[in-house]
């Protein structure tokens, strides 16, 4: 954990006061924004947000996340970012698909995820999940699923050739796969497995195993 928070820290790069920008409709695909009101010395409440912009990886490549304190910009880092914060640290992560997390650490006690920005995606999955609870559940039933089948049957197609290589061949022998999809449904499930990846990474869900491979 201290190597994380060193790390972390050649990363932190203070703001520049500038005023924090409501989120408008025409950035949901491109920007997250969380927001954490924690209370501060005297018992203030103080307002942190966290502002994503995602379009930085089409552009640089490199996504950075910025802190907000009571709507003035305060803080900035690449990604993955810790920042220090009244009691513990906001933490921040990315993957290919949006953000794996974001999240209130306290110096004691257990994380806790920050609120999303209604407009924003992410809130409006939460507001939809809140509303449609069933419904909600059953989306996110689906992704797992598709995630599942989607990553079995790449493996299952991957192993036959990467068994023909000589020195795979020479340890384990051949494998013939059973399976062998025409090339519009293995376009069909990798489409579905960017779609459910997505869908979880607006509930901030992430799973190395199956978010990672669907990548």
């Amino acid at each position: 954990m201290a190597l994380k928070l060193w790390a972390a820290s050649r990363r932190l790069k203070p703001g520049d006061g500038r005023e924090l920008q409501r989120f408008r409709w025409w950035q949901l695909p491109l920007r997250s924004l969380f927001w954490l009101r924690l209370s501060g010395a005297g018992g203030h409440d103080r307002l942190h947000a966290v502002d994503v912009r995602h379009w930085a990886r089409l552009d640089s490549g490199k996504v950075r996340a910025h802190l907000f304190l009571d709507g003035r910009h305060v803080a900035e880092s690449k990604l993955p970012a810790v920042f220090p914060v009244d009691g513990g640290v906001i933490e921040v992560a990315m993957s290919g698909y949006g953000i794996r997390r974001c999240h209130y650490r306290p110096s004691g006690g257990q994380p806790r995820q920050l609120t999303p920005d209604p407009a924003s995606a992410e809130g409006r999955r939460a507001r939809f999940g809140a509303r449609h609870p069933g419904l909600s559940r059953a989306i996110g039933i689906g992704s797992v699923l598709l995630l599942v089948v989607g990553v079995g049957l790449n493996l299952l197609q991957l192993a036959e050739p990467v068994s023909r290589i000589p020195p795979v061949t020479q340890r384990v022998g051949t494998f013939e796969s059973p399976l062998h999809l025409p090339i519009w449904l293995n376009l069909a499930l990798g489409l579905g497995a960017v779609l459910a990846s997505t869908e979880r990474a607006l509930r901030l869900r992430y799973s190395s195993l199956l978010d990672a491979a669907g990548h």
